[in-house]
């Protein structure tokens, strides 16, 4: 699992946002100029937040990157936004549009009635904003509603940066759950495994450490089991015999055989991975690999009904005789796997890089091809050499 570094672990720059050059809502990409104090030029940062705008005061670390097209910029791998506290900056964060209700008009006029305490009288005194000419209830409701949702979106990144969370995964936790991000997290946070795109398990189980989530919690050793079955599934596994999947989550989670039963008999009462046998093997899947393993054989059988769409080829006399005209002998399975591609509606040919899979395929083609099947295209660049075994 990586955590993203502390501040302090890298260069630390902090200055005033001057304005948002781009932000990407979907993601919390963004890049923004900076004012930072002991630099001339105003400073171009990219990294990732929930929300940003010009005005805000920001802290961020990372490193400087000269970039081709846009020349030296800093990278944020840690993004912190604070309201700003002059007069100047809470100016331009008012009239950014960030909070809605107000743009650059009323940004003014709110300066004007309440100087720098204006983000108090939002938060401790909101009926007074009627008292600026031109915001009447509805206008008002607006503000104290995008306020509050703004104080939401920061309460959230605090709690995530203080759980060892970096910004762009922060920023990808909030705009799953939004509001819920804190709950979810709170109450499970191996959701985050199963739930984002780019969080795995070990990133999720380091920060359910720092939230105090016990090594032996059903919570985690129940995500384990999927854990690991996804470990399996990089060996190219869609399941593993129950014999093998407990000692290899044991392994993985550091916790006794009978709790990962315990587990396992949970997560298979919810659904989320499926028992059966291959075999006389029990074994274990999960549940979406499960149901799109069976989705295909039963598409590959339905695809396998009914008669040929060429008519019948001889494989004794088509096999030597693409033999020939390829200056290729095929090994017997390859023989038999030809004979079954002429005689299927259907085949699947399986196998790793340079076992003779399109030479097999090619094979087939030129035989249909030479039977007048001329919807089928054959390649041009035949291998002019051993067919491997």
């Amino acid at each position: 699992m990586k955590i993203e570094p502390k501040p302090s672990d890298r260069e630390v720059l902090a200055g005033l946002v001057e304005r948002v050059t781009y932000q990407n809502a979907e993601n919390g990409f963004c890049v923004v100029r900076v004012k930072v104090r002991g630099h001339r030029e105003l400073v171009t940062l990219v990294g990732h937040a929930a929300a940003i705008s010009a005005g805000e005061w920001i802290t961020a670390s990372g490193d400087w990157v000269n970039d081709r097209t846009h020349g030296q910029q800093f990278k944020a791998r840690f993004l912190k936004t604070s309201r700003p506290t002059s007069v100047d900056g809470i100016e331009k964060y008012l009239a950014s549009g960030m909070i809605r209700g107000i743009g650059p008009v009323y940004a003014k006029k709110l300066l004007n009635a309440f100087g720098d305490k204006v983000f108090d009288i939002i938060e401790a005194q909101p009926d007074r904003l009627r008292e600026v000419d031109g915001i009447g209830p509805v206008r008002a409701g607006r503000i104290i509603a995008a306020w509050a949702e703004q104080n939401v979106v920061r309460e959230i990144m605090v709690f995530l940066h203080s759980h060892g969370v970096g910004t762009a995964r922060a920023v990808r936790i909030y705009k799953t759950y939004g509001a819920d991000a804190v709950q979810v997290m709170s109450e499970n946070p191996y959701r985050l495994a199963r739930d984002i795109r780019g969080i795995g398990f070990k990133t999720a189980d380091a920060i359910a450490m720092k939230l105090g989530v016990d090594k032996t919690a059903l919570v985690r050793v129940r995500a384990g089991i999927s854990y690991a079955l996804i470990e399996a599934m990089d060996e190219g596994h869609c399941g593993l015999p129950t014999e093998e999947l407990v000692p290899l989550a044991e392994q993985l989670l550091d916790v006794p055989q009978d709790l990962i039963r315990t587990a396992l008999d949970l997560e298979l009462a919810d659904g989320t991975v499926i028992a059966n046998r291959v075999g006389d093997k029990p074994c274990v899947f999960l549940a979406g690999l499960y149901s799109a393993e069976r989705g295909i054989a039963h598409r590959l059988l339905q695809l396998g009904n009914g008669k040929l769409p060429w008519p019948w080829i001889d494989p004794d006399k088509a096999i030597p005789w693409i033999e020939q005209r390829s200056s290729l002998v095929f090994a017997e399975s390859q023989r038999s796997a030809v004979a079954l591609g002429l005689t299927s509606k259907v085949l699947v040919i399986t196998g790793g890089p340079g076992v003779g899979k399109t030479t097999l395929v090619n094979a087939i083609l030129r035989i249909l091809s030479g039977k007048g099947r001329k919807a089928f295209t054959v390649r041009s660049d035949w291998p002019r050499r051993q067919a491997p075994d």
